[in-house]
């Protein structure tokens, strides 16, 4: 199982309503990701709208979120997300996430 770490920014002004809406994600967009081998999935944010981003998969991010493109609930929800962002380098939030490095793991 590879770990992965990645980092997004929530526009400021969007903040509580982003978190709203991740307490109450669309139970299809949730089996979806647990079709495609997401795991351990976790959001974590800075009062500034830094997101870090925690996942486990079998096969890393890129495997995960190409799985996750050929489904109609994670278009419908990307599309949903995307003017929450700041800065998005491609169309879709999921495309964006910016992966960063593992430098120390505790087992």
């Amino acid at each position: 199982m590879k770990r992965v770490g990645f980092i997004l920014k929530v526009k400021a002004e969007l903040i509580a309503e982003y978190k709203r809406h991740h307490q109450a994600v669309w139970p299809e967009m949730l089996e979806a990701l647990r079709r495609h081998g997401w795991h351990n999935y976790s959001l974590f944010m800075r009062e500034d709208g830094t997101i870090f981003g925690y996942v486990e998969t079998a096969n890393g991010l890129e495997a995960a979120v190409a799985g996750m493109s050929n489904e109609p609930v994670n278009a419908r929800w990307q599309a949903f997300m995307a003017p929450y962002f700041e800065a998005l380098s491609h169309s879709r939030p999921d495309e964006s996430m910016a992966q960063i490095e593992e430098i120390f793991h505790l087992q």
